[in-house]
């Protein structure tokens, strides 16, 4: 069953419910209502019937004439019946032939006033001394009037229920056509979604409203598995081109050194160059692990002296690009050397401070670097600047993502692992890491807590 014709349904049975309840009060309300004052206009007739036949000796003729014309005009549709004290009917005007039981004339005289209906009739009973003697005054009315008044009712209550319903019915069903109709465009376009265009959002209703709230949230989830898609694209890349070339020099120096045989020299320079390769890849994997959150430094915490971290860092960078020597400036302004102790995993954060420099060196498109450590409201803050194109604003999000290069990168080799990886080190290692980049340059800060 479809959400629409659940809500046509339930908003039918629901009104259908609440109609009937109300029907039901308004049918015992117009029962009760009516035979109060039915009963109510048979006592007024009682005490009319006991006055005309029983108080005329002791009633002006003017005063008992009036009470005659009240008495003739209450009696039209209702019988009248007065008796005596042995149970002989005395007075009445004989419309209904059914007689009084001495059982119900000894109940009124008990009770004095009594009221009780029958099949056809309602009755009521008054017992009336008087100094001609003990008599009761029995008054009933047939009630055929009101039954047919109380059918009717019935009958229009059914009929305004019937049409109620049907009306109710196909108003949820356009109503409920109106409000889904929000849904079946998200169906659509959602429906349209491919592996390629999730960084699509939905087209978000104008109501503020929870379906405008599940699109959003559903948009968000639609950038997230987006972003997911350009990493796991990203990360194929990256394997697939970091791992060719060790594995390529590899098979390629065997695949020559099995056409014959060699000499202990050349069996030496083969595995020191085997060795590299592999280390390469070991050195590959240990990243990924990192990144992944599966290896931690085996070294553990421990204290280090942050100057000398930078130092190991540059001679790294240096041997890795000999012509940038000349071109990085480095600035140690902290003259206490106790306060350059810090805490930490320091391999793990000799991997981020390397990637980082390591960066502004290949992307300063030979300007220069420079690197400064100082000290800032009790902190230890080291700032990478260089003066490179830059990351365009709306990238600098998505450069904390593995496997994610700027658009501006050019034909600069690169991973995309680096800076992604040193945002990780940082943050397991409580080093705050912050970025700014524009048109200029860009500009990476360490900030590592004394202690």
């Amino acid at each position: 069953m479809t959400v629409r014709s659940r809500l046509t349904l339930i908003s039918s049975f629901t009104f259908g419910v609440v109609f009937a309840l109300v029907a039901f009060v308004v049918y015992y309300t117009f029962v009760i209502t009516s035979e109060r004052i039915i009963f109510s206009d048979l006592q007024k007739t009682g005490l009319l019937s006991a006055m005309f036949y029983l108080e005329e000796d002791e009633l002006s003729t003017r005063e008992h004439n009036r009470i005659r014309v009240d008495f003739e005009a209450e009696i039209q549709q209702t019988d009248v019946k007065v008796y005596d004290r042995s149970g002989r009917l005395r007075y009445g005007n004989g419309q209904l032939r059914e007689a009084a039981t001495p059982a119900m004339l000894q109940r009124i005289r008990d009770e004095g006033r009594v009221r009780f209906k029958t099949a056809g009739y309602y009755y009521y009973g008054l017992h009336y001394p008087d100094n001609q003697g003990d008599f009761v005054v029995v008054v009933a009315a047939d009630h055929s009037f009101f039954a047919a008044q109380r059918n009717q009712l019935l009958l229009t209550m059914g009929v305004a229920l019937a049409i109620g319903l049907l009306l109710i019915f196909l108003l949820s069903y356009v109503l409920s056509r109106i409000a889904y109709r929000p849904i079946s465009s998200v169906i659509r376009q959602v429906n349209q979604l491919q592996a390629h265009n999730l960084e699509r959002a939905l087209t978000l209703p104008r109501t503020k409203d929870e379906l405008h709230e599940l699109i959003e949230t559903f948009n968000g989830l639609l950038l997230r598995l987006s972003e997911n898609f350009v990493i796991q694209k990203n990360f194929i890349n990256y394997v697939s081109h970091e791992f060719k070339t060790p594995l390529a020099s590899i098979t390629g120096n065997l695949e020559v050194f099995a056409q014959r045989d060699r000499t202990p020299t050349e069996y030496k320079k083969v595995s020191e160059t085997v060795l590299t390769e592999v280390s390469q890849l070991e050195h590959i994997l240990n990243n990924l692990m990192i990144l992944a959150g599966l290896r931690t430094d085996s070294q553990g915490s421990a204290t280090y002296r942050i100057d000398e971290l930078l130092w190991d860092v540059m001679d790294r960078i240096f041997e890795r690009w000999p012509e940038a020597k000349p071109l990085v400036g480095l600035d140690i302004s902290v003259a206490d050397a106790d306060r350059l102790v810090v805490k930490g995993y320091r391999n793990q954060l000799q991997m981020a401070v390397y990637n980082v420099i390591d960066n502004a060196v290949k992307y300063a498109q030979g300007k220069p670097v420079a690197i400064t450590l100082a000290e800032s409201d009790g902190a230890l803050r080291l700032t990478v600047q260089d003066h490179g194109p830059g990351i365009p604003p709306t990238e600098l999000q998505l450069v904390h993502q593995p496997f994610y290069r700027g658009s501006n990168v050019g034909n600069t080799k690169g991973s995309g692992i680096g800076l992604s990886l040193a945002v990780l080190i940082c943050k397991q290692n409580g080093v705050a890491f912050s970025l700014a980049s524009d048109a200029c340059g860009t500009q990476v800060m360490f900030t590592f807590r004394q202690l």
